[in-house]
This record gives structure tokens, sequence and C-alpha cells, in this order.
């Protein structure tokens, strides 16, 4: 390369007066700068961070759960599949954060905990529109957002969708399985419960996998995604654990005993029955 070609190509990477920068495209200045402690303690701005970075995470999940159920349901369950691989190692990610955050101590959190008033990550609507798109659908949620009226829209629409687990049984029907027509038209703020006729379907399934390819991929792609998010759950319990024990979590939850609870629920129950009984 000559020294004149360099230079032009040095100028091509210096000279933005007229065009976007890196930093105006993501909006650094707006992201970097909403990491405000509230005390004086080293510490926070690791607290601070991880939670934000972990919401950024969620806000991709979301977008790629959105995609995915309606790709499902218009049939295009390869794209589905792509989203929801993505959304699987964005998993992993999260559970990551978790190993971040555990090196808090509880000395050092202790420092700043009071800061934090009411806040608490049980308050994450993001979370909680990953639980309602996943199929986990708790009414008492919508009342803490009652008093921002459009986020409670917002989340209030996301609850009364069908769940992804609600559309892959509905591949179910259309491919002819012997699925109890209720289903059909279940109502879909109820947190859903197993059906013998669902896991006699997914058993036909896993027997039958060239036949049905597409289905028994579904399946295993929902699998990863509850296997991962319950290692994220169990992660956040152990991590709340080292760091404040069994005292009550910020904003009044129950802290280690409700993230212990949650554990035992399962979104996609006949997936994990047809281990047993295949």
């Amino acid at each position: 390369m000559s020294y004149r070609d360099s230079k032009e190509n040095e100028n091509v990477h210096t000279d933005f007066k007229e065009k976007m920068t890196y930093g105006e495209y993501l909006k650094l200045d707006d992201l970097l700068s909403a990491q405000e402690r509230l005390s004086s303690h080293h510490d926070e701005m690791l607290f601070i961070i991880i939670h934000q970075v972990s919401e950024l995470w969620m806000k991709l999940i979301l977008h790629e759960l959105k995609a995915s159920i309606d790709s499902i349901r218009t049939g295009d369950l390869q794209s589905a599949f792509k989203m929801l691989a993505r959304v699987s190692n964005i998993q992993t990610q999260i559970i990551h954060a978790w190993d971040v955050l555990a090196t808090l101590t509880p000395a050092e959190y202790i420092e700043f905990r009071d800061q934090l008033g009411q806040a608490s990550g049980f308050q994450s609507y993001q979370y909680r529109m990953v639980e309602f798109a996943l199929g986990y659908k708790s009414p008492h949620v919508l009342k803490i957002y009652e008093k921002d009226p459009a986020l409670h829209e917002q989340l209030k629409e996301a609850y009364q969708a069908p769940s992804i687990y609600d559309v892959a049984i509905e591949k179910l029907f259309e491919a002819g399985f012997d699925i109890n027509p209720e289903l059909a038209s279940r109502d879909f703020t109820k947190v859903y419960e197993a059906d013998p006729t669902v896991e006699a379907a997914w058993r036909k399934v896993y027997k039958n996998v060239d036949q049905y390819w597409e289905l028994y991929q579904l399946a295993e792609k929902l699998v990863d995604i509850e296997d991962w998010l319950q290692q994220w759950r169990f992660r956040h319990m152990k991590t709340v654990e080292r760091i404040i024990g069994h005292k009550m979590g910020t904003g009044g939850s129950s802290g280690v005993g409700y993230l212990k609870k949650v554990l035992d629920h399962r979104f996609f129950p006949e997936l994990w029955d047809v281990r047993t009984t295949l």
C-alpha cells in the first residue's frame, strides 16, 4: 500500500463531519451516562451495570420471542428455530452475569443497599413479559405497574396473548394429532396445565422424528429455553442467598424464599414428562 493510499484510508476513518459516528449510532452519550450512583460506594457501579445489561439482553429476548411466536403461527418454523437458538445463547450471557455480581460481598452490598429504597428486580417488567411469553401468567403482577397506565396496558396485552407453548400446541392440532379441543379456545391468561393428549402427541413426535422433524426441532428448542431459564433462576437465587442470605428483598419481596419457589414451576410440562414415558 502506498503512502497516499494509506492517508486516504486514514481519512475515511477520521472524517466524520458529515457522517454518523459509532457513538451517535449507539447513542453512547445517553447509554454511558445512565449509571448514576446514589451512594459514594465503589461497588454500586457494578450493581447498576449488571442490572442494566441484563435488561438490554431481556429486550433482545423479547424481540426474538415475539418474532418467533409470529413465525410459528404462520408456519415459518425454520426462522423461529434461528430466533429461539439466539434466545438460548442470550440466556447463557445473562447466567454468567450472576457470576460477576456474585463478586459483591454482603459487607459491600450493605454499604449502599438502603439507597435503593423500594427498587427491586422483582419489579422488572421486561422479565415479567418474558415469563408471559413463555406462559407463566400471574395476575398479581399487573398490579405492580398500575401507576404507569401505558406500561400497564403493554403488560396487559402481553398477559392476554398466547404464549409460545400455546402456538406450539396449535402446530400439533394442525399436524392432525388428537389434542383436547378445549385447549384451542383456552383462556390464555391462565397458567397452562399439563394435558395427557398433548403429552401423547409429543411422545409420537419423539418416536417418529423423521416424520415430524420440524415439530421435534421445535420441542427441543423449547426445552433448551426452559432449561436455560431455570439455570438462570437458580443462579439468581444462589447469588441473592450469597449476598443477603434470607433477608427480605428490597421492595418487600420474600427474596430467596420466592426464588426457590419459582424453581418448581415448569413452562412446558409435557416436554419434560415425555422423557420418562418414552
